[in-house]
């Protein structure tokens, strides 16, 4: 079992992230440079916090990925995914059992919050 979306969200704001967008399918935070989002739509929490592509190498070092990519026109933080039919932009989806779990990703891929 997988965190949910609205535990996600709330590790990441103790984590020092704060929200700066929310629409029916993703919330947006940030801290200092860093931006993620929480994909809304994740009932089962497998693809709850997705990344910004550039990080996807660093973060292999702390969990792999759920899957390939996620695409959604909300990810307006995000690149651009060029390859399939529709132009939407793209990050890396991960998914966590445990709060511990992601803490320990948050804290490898981001350090500690200021």
């Amino acid at each position: 079992m997988y965190l949910r979306p609205d535990e996600v969200a709330r590790e990441l704001e103790k984590a020092g992230f704060t929200v700066d967008v929310v629409t029916q399918k993703a919330y947006g935070y940030r801290r200092g440079d860093n931006y993620v989002y929480v994909n809304r739509e994740a009932r089962m929490g497998r693809t709850a916090l997705i990344i910004h592509p550039t990080l996807k190498e660093k973060s292999l070092s702390f969990a792999d990925p759920a899957s390939e990519m996620k695409t959604s026109d909300h990810y307006q933080q995000f690149p651009l995914y060029l390859g399939g039919n529709n132009q939407e932009h793209y990050g890396i989806p991960h998914g966590f059992s445990s709060r511990m779990a992601l803490e320990r990703f948050l804290k490898g891929l981001f350090g500690d919050s200021q």
